[in-house]
C-alpha cells in the first residue's frame, strides 16, 4: 500500500509539474472525442433513417458499418496515414469511422422498435410520413439512439489514445510515451485522467439517457 500511495504521489507531482502540457494534451483528447462523435452522429442518424425506409439501403448500410467495426482500431488509425498523412485530421477521421456503428445500429433498432399501432394512429390523423418520422418515430426512438451515442462516446475516449501513433496528439502521448520511457508517473497521469474522463462522460450521458427514457415513456402513454 505504501508503494501504491508513493506512486500516486509521484503521479500527482508529475501532473502538477507539467500542468500546461497536460492541459494541451487533454484539450486535444477532448477535441478528438467530441468532434469525431459529432460527425458520427451527423452521418449515422440520417443513414439509420434511410436504412429503415429502404431494405436494400439497410443491407448496404449495415454491411459497411459491420465491416468498419470488425477492422481493428489500430488498423483503422494506421490506414489513415497513407491517405491523409500524419496529424490531427487523420486521427479524427479514424475515430469517426470507428464511432459510426454503435450510433447507426441503435438508430435502426430504435426506429424499428416504435410501436406500429402508434405509427398507424398518427397516419390515421392525416400526418405525412415526414411528420410521423419527426413527431413520432424519432422522439420515441431517441432513448435507444442516445444509448448508442453514449456507448460510442465512451469507447472513443479509449480509442483516442491510439491517435499518438499517427501524430494526432491527445493523452496517448503520455501513456504510450510513458511505456516507452519506463516513466510510470507519466503513464499513470495520462491513463488515470482518461479513465476519469470516460467515467464522467458515461455518468453524465447515463443521466441524460434516463431522462430521455422517462420522456419517451410519457410520450408512449400519451399516444396510447
Amino acid at each position: 500500500m505504501t508503494g501504491l500511495f508513493g506512486l500516486l504521489a509521484e503521479t500527482w507531482a508529475y501532473l502538477l509539474a507539467n500542468s500546461d502540457r497536460f492541459l494541451e494534451l487533454f484539450r486535444e483528447h477532448l477535441l478528438l472525442v467530441f468532434v469525431s462523435e459529432a460527425l458520427a452522429v451527423a452521418v449515422a442518424i440520417p443513414l439509420g433513417i434511410l436504412a429503415t425506409r429502404n431494405d436494400r439501403a439497410k443491407g448496404v448500410v449495415e454491411t459497411v458499418g459491420n465491416v468498419a467495426q470488425t477492422i481493428p482500431t489500430l488498423a483503422i488509425i494506421a490506414l489513415m496515414f497513407p491517405l491523409l498523412g500524419l496529424g490531427f485530421l487523420p486521427a479524427l477521421v479514424g475515430l469517426f469511422v470507428y464511432a459510426l456503428l454503435p450510433v447507426l445500429t441503435n438508430t435502426i433498432v430504435g426506429l424499428e422498435d416504435v410501436d406500429d399501432g402508434t405509427v398507424e394512429a398518427a397516419r390515421g390523423m392525416g400526418m405525412s410520413e415526414w411528420t410521423v418520422l419527426r413527431k413520432i418515430r424519432l422522439p420515441l426512438a431517441l432513448p435507444v439512439i442516445f444509448a448508442g451515442i453514449r456507448t460510442s462516446t465512451v469507447l472513443n475516449v479509449g480509442t483516442a489514445y491510439l491517435a499518438f501513433f499517427i501524430g494526432g496528439g491527445g493523452l496517448g502521448v503520455w501513456v504510450i510515451g510513458g511505456i516507452q520511457l519506463f516513466n510510470t508517473p507519466q503513464l499513470l497521469a495520462g491513463a488515470v485522467s482518461g479513465a476519469l474522463l470516460a467515467v464522467s462522460l458515461d455518468g453524465l450521458l447515463a443521466l441524460a439517457e434516463r431522462r430521455l427514457g422517462d420522456e419517451a415513456s410519457a410520450g408512449r402513454a400519451a399516444a396510447s
